[in-house]
């Protein structure tokens, strides 16, 4: 009896599914059963030849020899997981293996990863998809009970394939080209550079920002404050000499109610969470990143099993999935949301107006709970707080909407009016489910005012009227929250109308599953750096939005490309004419680098050679810390100054830098304290700590990439001391 080879994406998922498929029996990079043999990839196992697998010429970067076109595309086994492509390659050639079953992440990227292990391994037997949206027993026993034919998703791997061809040839063309043009580590893409240009545009503005100071009247009266208004409803002057006469004018005496308008609003739910917005309210609540988010994402889908799939860009679900959420509260009815959840389950039939859209859902429905029960202590702080939005957003939407009374009062005082508004709620709804803390973003920042009971036509004491100053703001940096925003809907960042229209009707920069790592990208090329949680372009972001050719800064330009490989996903647009328009555009951009005569400056050039090849050493921030790199991409010498360390500070419990060389390293904080890495290695071993505790911190220091880390390296000699 034949057997199904089973191929997952990951490890973690791999052994899962053999689990559920009862594969006990063990071997390199597989498991086995009476009926399937589950493998899997390590991510991507097959990729885009380099160029020197193409022209042996291509090997040296020369800008005589660009662009670089090749005829066909070619496939090549990455090195560092040859030995994984190997076993899965073996599996898929064995003879008691009759079919295959595409069991990858059930999205554009998870199908080229199947696809091209299949293409480059030889297989030509039959193959079925495996598309579920949850990793629980339930959802991977029914969809291995409802597999479908590989054929279905045709037209998804083939947009998945052309976009690499897309990036393969605009990315390395036009980054070769910068490279050689201005002597510089310098890098584009056709999504990365439009981004950039968005931080950079916002930059300039808040440089040339010339604030200007304004003034406004506040009345104070028995309970509240009423605001002076103009002719045109504006509540703002530029002229203070006004301000100062008309709060002289009020400030004693009465004043009379000339209107008093009540309306009843109700405030719908907010919509369920896809990625991007779950990742811009983890960033606005825990300033955690995009890759953070998508990353602790991933382990409650994958390992907790808690969440649906992550990587979906639909806030709604489907009607199918509707008699599944009574099972899905069920597994939430515990600590803080079991009376939200009791109560919605005693409100049979559920409300799902605001959740159900079969129009809106595409490969995947929005992030929500399965119907796993938590055992919240298994989870660690951040994946708390991530399953904390997500099912409190999850209940909310279920909830009826929120009920309230808006009061807007109209006064008269001598010849100025003023207007004061106030809230009463009757019914908060879905609002119970949140602490006070929590805010749409097209609410008014100011909290609404309890107005008392009052009456048109009553007159009023006045207690006092100031004069109130302020001054207008620049526009505000991008955080990573904002950013997603601006990258999601681009047609906000332009004017024209007719340029809004198409941004309006395309997908934006990037997707959901790839904007995380596009900002990433950013920091690790030093185009960008943090300040706080604000996002601010270096000196080499700035200068290289303005040497890449116009075109491929434009967000209406990528957003378009992202609108048709979505059409070559629904098989409404062949791969092969987009790929080779690619190819032609390719063609100009590099043609319009050779054309310039732009210069590029290093402003952060410092006196400091370079080991290796001499050149003077460039000072760049990144994420954790200062490092001096060589400009010579050849060369790549870089080397750690500061480095950021999960070391906390003995008095205000922040993060320590760890600077210096050799036995002069030492702890810094920004609030002064110091300590020498001698110090600190006595203190932590008289608080108990022991070879356990160091051989942690070290890995925790290996899983973040630290750069020549010099607090590594020297409690690895001193874990590598204690055990002998």
């Amino acid at each position: 009896m034949g057997r199904q080879l089973v191929l997952a994406e990951k490890p973690s998922v791999g052994r899962e599914l053999a689990r559920v498929l009862g594969c006990r029996r063990g071997g390199e990079g597989y498991l086995e059963g009476d009926r399937y043999v589950v493998t899997w990839a390590l991510g991507h196992l097959v990729t885009l030849a380099d160029p020197d697998v193409y022209e042996k010429k291509w090997e040296k970067w020369d800008m005589a020899d660009l662009p670089m076109l090749p005829q066909h595309r070619k496939l090549v086994v990455i090195p560092q997981t040859a030995r994984q492509f190997r076993v899965v390659q073996g599996l898929m050639k064995r003879s008691d293996i009759t079919g295959l079953i595409i069991a990858t992440d059930a999205g554009r990227e998870g199908e080229l990863v199947a696809r091209w292990i299949m293409a480059k391994a030889g297989w030509n037997k039959p193959a079925k998809r495996l598309w579920i949206s949850s990793q629980t027993d339930k959802a991977i026993r029914d969809g291995f009970a409802d597999l479908r034919p590989a054929a279905d998703y045709e037209n998804l791997f083939r947009s998945a394939q052309a976009r690499s061809e897309a990036d393969w040839l605009v990315g390395l063309n036009v980054t070769r080209a910068l490279t050689c043009k201005y002597n510089a580590q310098l890098s584009a893409g056709r999504v990365q550079t439009p981004t950039l240009a968005l931080i950079a545009a916002r930059e300039r503005e808040i440089r040339s920002f010339v604030p200007k100071e304004f003034y406004g009247v506040r009345l104070k009266l028995a309970g509240f404050t009423a605001v002076w208004r103009d002719a045109n409803g504006s509540s703002r002057t530029f002229d203070r000499a006004l301000a100062e006469r008309i709060a002289e004018a009020c400030r004693t005496g009465t004043c009379t109610i000339r209107q008093v308008r009540r309306m009843r609003r109700m405030t719908p739910p907010p919509a369920a969470y896809d990625l991007t917005e779950l990742q811009r309210d983890a960033n606005k609540k825990y300033a955690y990143s995009a890759k953070e988010t998508l990353n602790l994402m991933q382990a409650l889908y994958e390992q907790h099993k808690l969440l649906t799939y992550p990587r979906t860009d639909s806030r709604y679900i489907s009607d199918d999935v509707v008699p599944t959420l009574p099972d899905r509260l069920r597994a939430v009815m515990t600590g803080d949301y079991k009376p939200f959840a009791q109560e919605l389950m005693r409100r049979r039939p559920l409300s799902t107006r605001y959740l159900v859209n079969n129009a809106k859902v595409t490969d995947h429905h929005a992030i929500i709970p399965t119907e796993e029960a938590p055992d919240l202590w298994q989870l660690s702080g951040p994946e708390r707080n991530i399953y904390d939005l997500v099912v409190r957003r999850f209940l909310a939407v279920l909830m009826p909407p929120c009920a309230y009374e808006e009061v807007e009062l109209t006064l008269r005082a001598g010849d100025h009016d003023f207007t004061a508004k106030g809230r009463i709620v009757s019914e908060p709804g879905w609002r119970r489910v949140y602490d006070r803390s929590f805010r749409l973003e097209d609410e008014e920042e100011d909290e609404p005012q309890t107005l008392p009971a009052l009456e048109q036509g009553q007159r009023l004491s006045i207690l006092g009227a100031s004069v109130a100053v302020g001054k207008t703001p620049p526009p505000p940096r991008y955080t990573e929250a904002t950013l997603l925003t601006a990258m999601e809907h681009p047609q906000a960042q332009v004017t024209d109308k007719a340029l809004q229209k198409i941004l309006a009707e395309t997908s934006g920069l990037g997707t959901p599953a790839t904007r995380a790592d596009i900002i990433e990208k950013l920091f690790s090329a030093f185009y960008i750096e943090r300040r706080g949680k604000e996002l601010v372009p270096t000196s080499k972001g700035m200068q290289l939005v303005e040497l890449a050719p116009e075109d491929l800064r434009s967000a209406a330009l990528t957003a378009q490309w992202e609108d048709r490989l979505a059409r070559i996903a629904k098989g409404q647009e062949r791969d092969a004419k987009f790929v080779e328009e690619m190819r032609a555009y390719a063609s100009r951009l590099v043609a319009a680098v050779k054309a310039s005569d732009a210069k590029y400056t290093h402003d952060n050039q410092t006196r400091k050679t370079c080991p290796d090849c001499g050149k003077f050493l460039l000072l760049v921030k990144g994420k954790r810390g200062e490092m001096l790199v060589c400009p010579d991409r050849e060369c790549g010498y870089r080397k750690s100054v500061t480095q950021v360390t999960n070391a906390r500070c003995p008095n205000c419990f922040k993060k320590m830098e760890l600077r210096g060389e050799g036995e002069n390293q030492m702890f810094a904080c920004v609030c002064g304290y110091r300590e020498k890495l001698s110090a600190f290695q006595e203190r932590r071993k008289s608080a108990g700590a022991g070879k356990r505790d160091v051989a942690k911190y070290l890995q925790q220091q290996k899983d973040d990439k630290p750069v020549n880390s010099g607090m590594a390296d020297a409690l690895a000699k001193w874990l590598e001391k204690n055990q002998k």
